[in-house]
């Protein structure tokens, strides 16, 4: 990037707006190329402290990445390549471009491939005729077991496993008495390959110099490492509906699965029973007027629950009050006002997603096209709101016709809940900060790629899409679908952004602008 346009950049930038630089990415795409349904990633995942994270697919398959560190020595050599501007300098005394910019404010993100596997396969219903994809919907860690192995809980439409990942040591034996290029009897080939039995004189002598001296106990020793994993147990036949969601207890031992209309607690340790904790469905299904889309336990208080629903609220509600959860503590809704509503109101008011800060003090919701944040201890109003796609509400209509507007986009905050982040069209994800208070009209936009501060203008900061809003219809149809961006998870405590874009997976680390 010209350093008049990153200086002109900063200076737009709001304090206290977090400006997000790239530092890694795999799987990443070559111009034109088609991108396979099945290596469409459908899910993000971090686990408790950042060093491990996990991906889903399409295809069923979970990929692990690790967290590395570099050396102290390998640190200096790379800011020495750099200059004081960011800006990597060549051979020649050129710049070699925006690939290479290195901030040298902290050291780089990066993430090494670690182990991936099959988790899920297509299945068919045969008692509803009815073929089950093999898409992982979520993913959730686990807390860490014995000898540093990690449990994770995968699942599709139908049926949730739990898998433990740990480091295997290949062993093999070594120390034999005979030699490895000898056949099975112990003798040694010669005359290529046959072996040399002439006379009997000939073997024994043969032998006796094969073993001569004291025997030889073979011994066991540990080769290379790998990682692997394993499924332990296996959840089903709990959910008549599409899993959405999955949300590990703070204690440890319990966890909840959601689906459309109701929500079971299960026990690690337990496949083959269930407890219907929530259930939302009425007696007759002609009078449903609302699905559950999300759920999550409180990251602190192992007694209360939230979910939300497709009329656009979010119920809180404590499993030390009811055995069923009917009823609710706490229910955060704003409507929308009357001048607003629509055809489209109730679409657009449906929650994709909730996140509790990790501190437990907040809830970030996000619908179509806004992002609220709620203090949980007020219910009244959110503290924070956000709008993300305020631009589309004329184009509701085209959305409609091409089923965008039914796209499930996902949010994440920080720890505090004083940052937040969420995706977009246009290859692009949106970071703000509540703090400001301005409805997100300071907020920067990034594309996800090389050089995410690339499309980072004045004029488009605040607006959505680079190009406008009417610009995301000219895309072709391959293009716009490929260009959303819906998974994204952010670091536990750092600011490091992990973001999906179809079949690549890239790394942002965030800092000052």
């Amino acid at each position: 990037m010209p350093r008049s346009s990153a200086a002109s950049m900063e200076a737009t930038m709001t304090p206290g707006q977090l400006g997000w630089d790239f530092s890694q990415v795999f799987g990443e795409r070559a111009p034109g190329e088609e991108v396979q349904d099945a290596d469409v990633i459908s899910a993000v995942e971090f686990n408790a402290d950042g060093e491990k994270l996990a991906t889903g697919d399409r295809g069923g398959r979970v990929v692990l990445f690790e967290r590395v560190y570099q050396s102290k020595s390998a640190m200096e050599e790379l800011r020495s390549r750099f200059d004081e501007s960011g800006v990597a300098s060549d051979v020649d005394g050129g710049e070699k471009g925006t690939d290479a910019a290195f901030s040298g404010r902290k050291e780089p993100v990066e993430y090494r491939y670690l182990t991936e596997f099959q988790s899920h396969e297509p299945e068919f219903d045969y008692l509803k005729s009815l073929e089950i994809e093999e898409k992982i919907n979520t993913l959730k860690w686990c807390h860490q077991g014995a000898n540093d192995a990690n449990f994770l809980l995968s699942t599709n439409d139908k049926t949730i496993k739990l898998w433990k990942v740990y480091e295997k040591h290949l062993e093999c034996v070594s120390g034999f008495n005979v030699h490895r290029e000898e056949d099975r009897f112990g003798f040694r080939r010669t005359n290529g390959g046959k072996a040399a039995t002439t006379s009997a004189t000939g073997i024994g002598a043969l032998a006796n110099e094969q073993h001569a001296g004291a025997l030889k106990i073979p011994s066991v020793v540990r080769g290379e490492s790998v990682f692997t994993a394993r499924n332990r147990r296996m959840y089903a036949n709990a959910h008549a509906y599409h899993i959405n969601s999955l949300s590990v207890n703070s204690d440890g031992e319990t966890f909840i699965s959601a689906d459309d209309l109701r929500i079971n607690l299960w026990h690690l340790e337990s496949t083959q029973q269930s407890f219907n904790i929530v259930d939302i469905k009425p007696t007759n299904m002609e009078d449903l007027s609302e699905v559950i889309t999300a759920a999550e336990f409180h990251p602190v208080h192992c007694y209360y629950l939230a979910f939300s629903s497709s009329k656009g609220t979010i119920r809180l509600t404590d499993l030390r009050q009811h055995s069923v959860c009917d009823s609710h503590c706490k229910l955060f809704e704003l409507p929308e006002p009357a001048e607003k509503r629509s055809f489209f109101s109730e679409i657009i008011a449906s929650i994709s997603d909730i996140k509790f800060s990790r501190d437990g003090r907040y809830i970030l919701s996000r619908d179509y096209l806004t992002m609220k944040l709620w203090d949980v201890n007020m219910d009244s109003k959110p503290v924070a709101t956000v709008n993300v796609h305020e631009h589309l509400r004329p184009k509701l209509c085209d959305l409609y016709e091409n089923d965008s507007i039914f796209d499930k986009f996902q949010c994440c905050v920080n720890h505090d809940g004083s940052q937040v982040a969420t995706g977009s069209y246009g290859n692009v994800f949106k970071s703000f900060n509540t703090a400001i208070g301005d409805e997100g009209e300071s907020g920067g936009q990034f594309e996800v790629s090389k050089d995410p501060r690339g499309r980072l203008t004045p004029k488009t900061r605040g607006n959505g899409y680079h190009g406008g809003a009417g610009d995301i219809f000219n895309l072709p149809p391959a293009d716009f679908r490929a260009n959303k961006i819906l998974h994204m998870a952010w670091h536990p405590k750092e600011d490091i952004i992990a973001t999906a874009a179809a079949n690549s997976l890239y790394f942002f680390s965030g800092g000052s602008p």
